[in-house]
């Protein structure tokens, strides 16, 4: 069983963290050239996007779906909370601005480091804006939010991809976030998982070519 993705991508890393998280036993296969239009590449994925989880019959495409596949596959009594747990508004926006930091910074990221295009243009700027108007709203609701989390458990989907999200902010600068003292504490403190420290970001080096 292979996760294809990148280990510096926010969304690769949250199944990366629940595979360690329940023990299950991965390979994992980087794609390094995200600009590639090859589908093969991304095992499948016609949406020329990650993770994937690929096993010998099939390709599962999506951050939030391998994780599920993966709690499945562990037959583990954790107790893990999705989304759909979420009972009240603030617990939903916060999860849903979650998503939509991630999304934002690869919009960001992509754009204008990897294809190079002005960083002044108003798709990336308001997508800036957006980013850090949703952290901010994350750090001044964060412990509002986790309060509502259930007492009983062992991982919530919204801790990890909020991890991921910020943690990532530390690695791809895309905006400052020493402002967001709450969103700080948080990733010190949770990235003292074993499952976080495994999976620290950075960048994939392709294997060189034979001489």
């Amino acid at each position: 069983m292979q996760i294809v993705g990148r280990s510096s991508s926010h969304f690769t890393r949250m199944p990366l963290m629940f595979a360690h998280e329940l023990g299950v036993p991965f390979e994992f296969a980087p794609v390094y050239d995200m600009t590639s239009m090859d589908s093969d590449i991304y095992a499948g994925n016609p949406a020329l996007k990650l993770p994937i989880l690929r096993t010998e019959n099939s390709s599962l495409f999506g951050a939030q779906n391998i994780c599920r596949a993966l709690v499945e596959m562990a037959g583990s009594p954790k107790r893990i909370v999705w989304p759909e747990e979420l009972r009240d508004n603030l617990s939903r926006n916060a999860q849903e601005l979650v998503w939509h930091g991630m999304s934002a910074q690869v919009q960001v990221a992509f754009g204008t480091t990897v294809c190079k295009l002005p960083t002044d243009n108003t798709y990336f700027v308001k997508a800036r804006s957006g980013l850090e108007r949703s952290l901010g709203w994350l750090d001044e609701n964060l412990g509002s939010a986790l309060r509502t989390l259930p007492l009983q458990r062992d991982l919530s989907l919204f801790e990890v991809s909020l991890f991921c999200l910020v943690d990532h902010l530390t690695f791809r600068r895309t905006v400052d976030i020493a402002p967001f003292s709450a969103l700080v504490r948080f990733i010190e403190e949770f990235g003292m998982r074993p499952s976080a420290r495994h999976t620290a970001y950075r960048f994939d080096i392709p294997p060189a070519a034979p001489a």
